[in-house]
């Protein structure tokens, strides 16, 4: 379609009465670009992951509430922040849901599908008049 209508502009061109009788040749080439239409699609990508069967931290997390609350029920007696610290720390450790091994984690990811096009980009119009060389560079509109 591009060169139809490049080959119109040079008959245009040649055949006007400025240029009757005149020595006039020329050439109209089109350019040619490549692009990337992206689609996106969404995956879910799992992977296995190790983990550590530690249950240190839940122990911890339950001495520090257990003897905050053993304090605050018990604050007449001498030990009740130690007694709570204790039983919440068993009571950490014990609930705690750490196993060591491996567990399964996912997740979704955006990935792109790539389809490579050709497209028009410009065309160049090279003539001689009168022995004296003319570049003109253009670009046709598609009517959409």
């Amino acid at each position: 379609m591009h060169k139809t209508l490049s080959a119109a502009i040079l008959a245009v061109l040649f055949t006007t009465p400025a240029l009757a009788g005149r020595n006039v040749s020329g050439t109209t080439t089109d350019s040619y670009k490549q692009i990337i239409d992206r689609t996106p699609y969404n995956i879910e990508v799992c992977t296995d992951v190790t983990v550590s069967g530690d249950k240190t931290g839940d122990m911890l997390r339950g001495a520090i509430i257990g003897g905050i609350i053993g304090n605050n029920v018990t604050k007449n007696l001498p030990d009740g922040g130690k007694a709570g610290a204790i039983i919440g720390g068993l009571f950490g450790h014990s609930s705690s849901n750490a196993t060591g091994g491996t567990q399964r984690r996912c997740n979704t990811e955006t990935r792109y599908k790539e389809t490579y096009k050709e497209v028009y980009s410009h065309s160049n119009l090279k003539f001689i008049l009168d022995g004296k060389t003319y570049n003109v560079r253009f670009r046709l509109r598609n009517k959409s």
